[in-house]
């Protein structure tokens, strides 16, 4: 038996009958048609995933799509406005905090939930606050940096 889902993503109403069984990341991807949500492992393990759920960023493989309906979710391509990358999305271009960007928006949805809480964040409190988000090509070193640098640039805001 179906159930009829709907969710608001981005500002745009989505609703769709869907399987009970179906996962909140295959929702936004096949049926809402935002692939900017990356499936990495199935598993919660690598953090690819991570949207905005009414305001909390969490990892839409762990929910399945019945448990959402009418929520309010923010995907990484909710981030940029007007034609305008957010400051965290900017800073990932400008300190190279990206290599394959397969990561990418898991890591910056996670970021902006970082910077939303900790406004000044110290290089101990970003690298615990990514724990549950993977990369397998910078190290960090860079994705690190340009949170800092996000940071810096939303203070003068």
């Amino acid at each position: 038996m179906n159930n009829k889902v709907t969710v608001t993503i981005n500002g745009v109403s989505h609703s769709h009958e869907v399987e009970p069984r179906l996962l909140l990341v295959h929702f936004i991807r096949e049926l809402a048609g935002l692939t900017g949500t990356h499936v990495g492992c199935d598993t919660s393990q690598c953090g690819a995933c991570t949207i905005h759920l009414n305001g909390q960023a969490v990892k839409s493989c762990t929910l399945l799509a019945v448990q959402v309906d009418g929520a309010q979710i923010t995907t990484i391509e909710g981030m940029a406005k007007d034609g305008k990358l957010h400051p965290i999305q900017d800073a990932f271009w400008e300190k190279h905090g990206l290599q394959c960007g397969f990561c990418t928006p898991g890591m910056i949805m996670s970021a902006a939930q970082l910077l939303q809480r900790y406004p000044k964040p110290t290089e101990d409190d970003i690298r615990h606050q990514l724990d549950g988000n993977l990369c397998r090509c910078t190290g960090y070193h860079n994705i690190v940096k340009a949170i800092q640098y996000a940071a810096e640039n939303m203070a003068k805001r």
